[in-house]
């Protein structure tokens, strides 16, 4: 064992991080190795990046972060007790050197789409770097961070979680200065034993934030679990859809749209105004009239994630014009709450994720929505749904998929596709089919003309793959 070995066994984060800072770029992928780079050799349940090592430095890595001690022979190695631990550390350290505004975004539903929003508004004034994709776990979060460069003037984090604890150590990672929780709702509840423990787990970010002298909550006053998790101390900037508290927080309401000329229905966007809180506007003397926004949303939920957004940006000075331009130029992208016209169909296409309340929010939207063939809200004789099944319930997946199914069986929907195994234990009338390549066989022979379809299931069930088809 050689004394350099000795001296990368013990070495600290603030050590690791300047090895960092003079190679420049850091890696836990051995099939991507920059030059130069530090490779991070992960380990988990079905895969151990220890065996990749000596692979990352023959491609160019100039150190790999080790957890297996056989590999200390070679003085490249840096063997320590706890790689992803060691990540961690390094994208903490990361963070220290940048005092700017990082913005901690998580809840049960709508956290991605929340902080696309969020990152377009704050881009009308700020340089801002935030997650891609949805990279808000144990490691993506620390890659993010790493992203971090000077120019960056915020940072928005999007934070997941599947089990206690996890968004504590996420929070404990980034150190946010401000957070938004979307919402608390039944998903993951195989890990998290029960929705209470969905509730405890996502105010582990406020628990955070409110160690800090400096942390700001933007909550949805019309959230009563939410309301409660804030304490009296705290900094808070309420955002509401309630009439009653525009006086306090910052409101907005949805506008509901007529039927075009033509007797077409209108498209299903919504379109949504907002304001500042009527105390705030008599202090200033500013003019209390609306600021309307017609976006690219579809979905009467996320006028919550709208308005989040719009919190955000007054809170940090951005211009109530750029605001609505940010948000009227936010276009949906990877199947989350996108209107999709295809030659033959209309499609509502929400297949990212799906869980027993954005189930519930994206079904109750989609039944108000204008009926295709008679142009009137509330008919359903021109409207189909295809639903996947909602992953992670635990010993509460079959009431739940049963539940989804009575409510389906009262919406006066007809036609009703119903896709994975978790239904086949359920009692309803609807078609059932076993995954989606049996649907897509189904779709080649009969393909439904001139509906209006709804489309959400669990990514895991691949429902994303049907647009074309339709």
């Amino acid at each position: 064992m050689s004394a350099k070995w000795r001296t990368f066994a013990r070495m600290n984060a603030k050590e690791l991080y300047h090895l960092y800072r003079r190679q420049g770029a850091i890696t836990t992928d051995s099939r991507q190795c920059p030059e130069g780079s530090i490779f991070i050799a992960l380990k988990g349940d079905n895969f151990d990046g220890n065996k990749f090592a000596r692979q990352a430095l023959e491609k160019g890595c100039s150190y790999a972060v080790v957890s297996d001690p056989a590999l200390a022979g070679d003085d490249r190695m840096i063997v320590v007790g706890d790689t992803l631990q060691a990540l961690k550390d390094l994208a903490r350290e990361h963070r220290r050197q940048f005092d700017i505004p990082v913005i901690a975004i998580t809840g049960t539903n709508g956290k991605t789409t929340t902080k696309e929003l969020v990152r377009a508004v704050l881009a009308e004034k700020f340089n801002v770097l935030a997650t891609e994709g949805n990279f808000n776990n144990d490691v993506g979060v620390p890659k993010t961070l790493l992203r971090l460069r000077p120019e960056h003037e915020v940072a928005i984090i999007e934070m997941g979680a599947s089990h206690p604890g996890d968004i504590k150590t996420l929070a404990e990672t980034a150190e946010p200065t401000c957070g938004i929780i979307t919402n608390v709702g039944r998903a993951h509840l195989q890990g998290f034993g029960s929705f209470e423990g969905v509730v405890k787990t996502k105010g582990e970010l406020y628990d955070y934030l409110r160690s800090r002298e400096d942390g700001l909550v933007f909550v949805d006053a019309d959230n009563d679990y939410l309301v409660d998790m804030i304490t009296d101390e705290q900094w808070v900037t309420p955002y509401s859809s309630d009439p009653e508290k525009q006086y306090s927080c910052i409101s907005g309401e949805e506008i509901v749209a007529a039927p075009a000329d033509g007797g077409e229905p209108a498209l299903p966007y919504l379109k949504f105004r907002w304001r500042k809180p009527l105390m705030e506007l008599e202090e200033t003397g500013e003019s209390q009239k609306w600021h309307k926004v017609q976006t690219q949303l579809v979905g009467s939920y996320n006028l919550k994630n709208l308005l989040a957004a719009v919190a955000v940006g007054v809170n940090f000075g951005v211009e109530r014009k750029a605001i609505c331009h940010a948000l009227e130029n936010y276009r949906p992208t990877n199947n989350r709450s996108q209107f999709v016209v295809t030659e033959h169909n209309r499609l509502v296409v929400d297949a990212y994720n799906a869980n027993p309340t954005s189930m519930q929010a994206a079904l109750e939207n989609f039944l108000r929505l204008p009926d295709p063939q008679s142009g009137q809200q509330g008919d359903t004789a021109g409207k189909m749904v295809i639903l996947g099944a909602m992953r992670e319930l635990g010993a509460d997946s079959e009431a739940e998929h049963q539940q989804l199914a009575d409510r389906l069986a009262q919406s006066g929907l007809e036609q009703v596709w119903l896709v994975g195994q978790e239904f086949e234990g359920i009692s309803c009338a609807f078609r059932l089919f076993p995954d989606v390549e049996a649907v897509k066989a189904e779709l080649r022979k009969n393909r439904p003309e001139g509906r209006l379809i709804l489309i959400k299931g669990s990514n895991s069930t691949r429902l994303y793959e049907l647009p074309e088809l339709l």
